[in-house]
């Protein structure tokens, strides 16, 4: 594991394990194409990324299976239907923004959290607690351009 970060909010504290990022490509080639953004999507205001964070309890029908091995595969097969989200933002004339479909992959990072959701407590409404320190903050990510559209991070100790 290639990064740690401990973290407390109000009593709770956990620490965060994070391998390095790595690139899913789509399993299979895709095109290489250029799509422009509506002028909608080209609003100086919609420029940033959106941090998600999406929470699913460990299923009994899946304890055999590594939960990331299993998401790594079903990303780089998605990427194949969806191949815009492995590409690239670019800037074009006049600040035009278009997806460059480079098939580069989206990123994709294997984490560990030493704390169950049990002790997060009852309430798992936003503002969910520790939201920063859970997600990865990608390098560079102030811009929208020429990085990954998509980071997908699993941290399996968390469902537990």
């Amino acid at each position: 594991m290639a990064s740690s970060f401990s973290s407390s909010s109000s009593s709770l504290k956990f620490t965060v394990r994070r391998c390095e990022p790595q690139l899913v490509r789509p399993a299979i080639p895709t095109p290489h194409e250029v799509k422009l953004l509506s002028d909608i999507d080209d609003q100086e205001g919609l420029r940033f990324h959106l941090p998600m964070i999406q929470i699913y309890r460990k299923q009994t029908s899946m304890a055999k299976k590594d939960p990331v091995r299993v998401i790594r595969q079903a990303l780089s097969q998605t990427l194949v239907f969806y191949y815009p989200f492995a590409g690239r933002l670019r800037e074009g004339p006049r600040r035009k923004l278009m997806v460059d479909c480079t098939g580069e992959g989206a990123m994709f990072i294997e984490a560990d959290a030493d704390v169950t959701l049990d002790q997060f407590g009852d309430s798992l409404l936003p503002p969910f607690p520790c939201f920063h320190q859970l997600l990865y903050h990608v390098p560079g990510s102030q811009q929208i351009t020429d990085t990954p559209l998509l980071l997908v991070q699993v941290k399996y100790t968390l469902f537990t």
